[in-house]
């Protein structure tokens, strides 16, 4: 069954059409093939655990925010019904009802914080995206330069602090040196390897501007059902007061309730996603991913410095996810209070 933030996303953006995210496979040069095969099962490992954590963090925040609003319902119904006039000795259940639903919205708070669900998601994922672009950085490392770590990443570039932390990554680089030195051993002198790197390179990146472009999509589209529905549901209550001076209709004292509450709920709820940040860093990307490729690609056909030009232009590429990474993990921490 599908995440409950996932399944709430789906009902918001009903009649929606995202664009395609294709996955096509690629190839790795074949002297990095056996690296890849060491990195794979630990990085669907890291993988897994992210998107485990990351459905946990995000249900329960979507969830919390939802629940709110059926507090408040469930609050209402009695006196704006007459419920607690007229079916008196039954008003306890609408009262367990609602204390049912606030140790809910309590007990999911107080296990997200407990367990710390962002702080594992944010840790497994970026785990699972510095082991996913290893092999890619493995032949631009160079091995025969002593450096006091064993991460090509801590090498190459210089990432934030929550990179430099990421001690399982480093662990996997230090394991999987041997099989990185072996595979890319006078790798650059060899045409057919630096061809295929190239085209590997590209694979990736075009596959990484294809899910950032669905991803940025998404959000965007996500901010204005929302705001959409926001405002729908404000309009609705500003009518129902109105109507309310002149009809004294119980149905529109709910309304006036439920609606605000859930209107706040959602607008609450998109806020606590960034659907608007995170659509802003998926554009920038998209952007960048496509310059990337033409890099790379001019590169390959280049004649000459062409090997030195592709090293750069790949390093640069990463370089630019790694930043991204970074953005990503600043834009999602900050709402970690302790929750979400």
């Amino acid at each position: 069954m599908p995440p409950f933030h996932s399944l709430v996303k789906r009902l918001l953006l009903a009649g929606v059409t995202l664009p395609a995210s294709p996955h096509t496979p690629h190839t790795a040069p074949e002297r990095l093939l056996p690296l890849v095969a060491a990195v794979g099962p630990r990085q669907a490992a890291f993988n897994a655990e992210a998107v485990r954590y990351g459905n946990r963090y995000r249900s329960a925040f979507w969830a919390i925010y939802l629940l709110s609003p059926v507090a408040v319902l469930f609050a209402a119904l009695p006196p704006a019904m007459g419920w607690d006039v007229h079916l008196h000795s039954y008003a306890w259940v609408w009262a367990v009802c609602e204390l049912l639903v606030i140790l809910t919205v309590a007990a999911i708070y107080w296990r997200g914080d407990k367990a710390d669900w962002q702080g594992q998601w944010l840790a497994a994922r970026t785990r699972a995206e510095l082991a996913w672009y290893l092999p890619l950085v493995a032949p631009l490392v160079d091995f025969g330069r002593p450096h006091d770590s064993a991460s090509g990443y801590v090498r190459m570039f210089t990432p934030g602090e929550h990179l430099r932390q990421a001690g399982d990554v480093d662990a996997m680089c230090a394991q999987l040196e041997p099989l990185a030195r072996a595979g890319t051993a006078g790798a650059w002198q060899d045409p057919d390897f630096v061809r295929a790197y190239a085209q590997w390179a590209i694979g990736i990146l075009e596959g990484q501007r294809s899910y950032h472009l669905r991803a940025g999509a998404e959000n965007h589209a996500l901010t204005h059902r929302v705001h959409r529905i926001t405002g729908g549901l404000f309009f609705f209550t500003a009518v129902g007061a109105a109507l309310h001076l002149v009809l004294h209709s119980l149905w529109l004292s709910l309304a006036s309730v439920f609606f605000p509450a859930l209107g706040a709920a959602l607008h609450g709820a998109l806020a606590q996603s960034e659907a608007y940040r995170l659509e802003q860093n998926a554009g920038r990307l998209v952007r960048g991913m496509a310059q990337a490729t033409e890099e790379v690609g001019a590169a390959l056909a280049a004649a000459g410095d062409g090997r030195a030009a592709l090293r750069d232009a790949v390093q640069r590429a990463v370089a630019l996810i790694l930043d991204e990474h970074q953005d990503w993990h600043g834009t999602v921490r900050p709402h970690h209070i302790p929750l979400g």
